[in-house]
C-alpha cells in the first residue's frame, strides 16, 4: 500500500488562496531563490533538488525487484547448479533472530 507523506491528502486553503509578492534573495551557499510574479509566487529548485526529485518518481515507479537477479536464481535451481551457503545462512538467521528478541527488550 502507498502511503502519501506529502501533504497527506490534505490541502491548506488558507495557504494555497493567499497570495504575496514576497521576493527572496539567493543565499551565500548558491542555494536558489523564490522570484516573485506579477499575480503569484515562483519558486526554482536547486539542480540537487531537481536530481532528488527525479530518483524519487524512479524509485516510485520500479517494483524494488531486481527480475534478472530472480531469473539467474531460478536458473541455477532448475539446473541444480544453484548452492546455498549454510554457515552464511545460519549466520543470517541467528542475527535476525537476536535482532528481533532484543528489539522486544526495550520496553
Amino acid at each position: 500500500m502507498a502511503i502519501n507523506i506529502n501533504n497527506a491528502g490534505l490541502k491548506n486553503t488558507s495557504i494555497d488562496n493567499k497570495s504575496s509578492n514576497r521576493q527572496v534573495q539567493n543565499d551565500p551557499a548558491g542555494n536558489s531563490a523564490s522570484v516573485s510574479q506579477k499575480g503569484g509566487d515562483a519558486v526554482s529548485l536547486t539542480s540537487e533538488a531537481q536530481q532528488l526529485g527525479g530518483l524519487q518518481e524512479k524509485a516510485m515507479n520500479s517494483s524494488g525487484i531486481d527480475q534478472a537477479k530472480v531469473d539467474r536464481i531460478k536458473a541455477e535451481i532448475e539446473s541444480g547448479s544453484y548452492k546455498i551457503n549454510v554457515e552464511q545462512l545460519a549466520s543470517k538467521l541467528a542475527q535476525f533472530e537476536s535482532d528481533l528478541f532484543a528489539g522486544g527488550n526495550d520496553e
